[in-house]
C-alpha cells in the first residue's frame, strides 16, 4: 500500500521570489522652438522665421507613443482549464495559488502542484508585459540562448520555443520542460515538471513536453483573449 511522503528540500524550495521588470517611460518634445536670425546692412535685412507651434509631430514621435497591444496581464490562475490542471497535475487545487508580486500589470504567476502517491508534479505559467514588441523579442530571444537545447514549437503566438532537461539529485530523477512565447509585446512562460518518489525516476520527455506545450497553448489563448 501507497503512502504520501514528503517533498525533497529542492523541490519545496524551488520557487525564487518573482523579479519585476521596470517599465520605462517616454520622454515627449516639451514644445516647438523658436529661432531668429536678424542680419544688418546698409541696403537689406532677413526677417525673423518662427516655426509654427501646431505643427505635425515627427515620425519617431509617433511610433514611440504607439499603443501598446497588451497593456497589463491576464489573471494567471484563470489561464489554464479546469481540466488540463487536473490532467497535468493531479490532485492539485484547480484554483491555484497567485505568486505576490509588486506590479501586477508587468508580471503575474500562478502555481499548481502536488504529491499523488509518490507521483509529484508541478506547474508555473508566468504573463509578463513589455513596452514593445522589440522589447519582448529581444527578451525572448535572449532566454531561448540561455536555455539552449531545445526547438521551435511551431504556431504559438509571434514565436514559440520548447525545451526539457533531465536532473538528478540523491539519485532521484526530476524532468522539467520549459515553453516561453512571444505574444506581440508580452512573454508567456511555463515551467512543467515531474517526479516518481517510489522509483526515483522522472517521466519521459515526451509527456513533459507535451503537458508544458499544451499549457502554453492554453495561456496564449487566455492571453490573447484578456484584451
Amino acid at each position: 500500500m501507497r503512502r504520501s511522503l514528503p517533498l525533497p528540500l529542492a523541490l519545496t524550495a524551488r520557487l525564487t521570489p518573482v523579479a519585476v521588470l521596470a517599465c520605462a517611460g517616454w520622454a515627449m518634445a516639451s514644445g516647438p522652438d523658436k529661432t531668429s536670425e536678424t542680419a544688418s546692412g546698409n541696403t537689406s535685412s532677413q526677417q525673423t522665421t518662427t516655426q509654427a507651434s501646431g505643427g505635425a509631430p515627427s515620425s519617431s514621435s509617433s511610433t514611440d507613443a504607439a499603443t501598446k497591444t497588451y497593456s497589463a496581464s491576464p489573471a494567471p490562475c484563470g489561464s489554464i482549464p479546469v481540466a488540463t490542471v487536473k490532467s497535468l497535475v493531479p490532485g492539485a487545487k484547480t484554483a491555484g495559488k497567485e505568486i505576490p508580486s509588486t506590479d501586477t500589470k508587468l508580471r503575474r504567476t500562478c502555481s499548481w502542484n502536488a504529491l499523488k502517491g509518490y507521483d509529484y508534479r508541478w506547474l508555473d505559467v508566468s504573463f509578463e508585459i513589455m513596452d514593445t514588441d522589440a522589447a519582448a523579442a529581444k527578451e525572448y530571444k535572449d532566454r531561448v540562448a540561455e536555455k539552449s537545447g531545445g526547438g521551435a514549437v511551431p504556431g504559438l503566438g509571434d514565436n514559440g520555443y520548447s525545451v526539457v532537461n533531465l536532473t538528478t539529485e540523491d539519485k532521484q530523477q526530476t524532468r522539467e520542460g520549459v515553453v516561453m512565447a512571444q505574444v506581440s509585446n508580452a512573454l508567456v512562460v511555463v515551467t512543467y515538471n515531474g517526479s516518481d518518489f517510489e522509483t526515483k525516476k522522472a517521466p519521459s520527455t515526451d509527456v513533459i513536453n507535451k503537458g508544458a506545450i499544451q499549457a502554453a497553448k492554453a495561456a496564449v489563448t487566455a492571453l490573447k483573449g484578456s484584451q
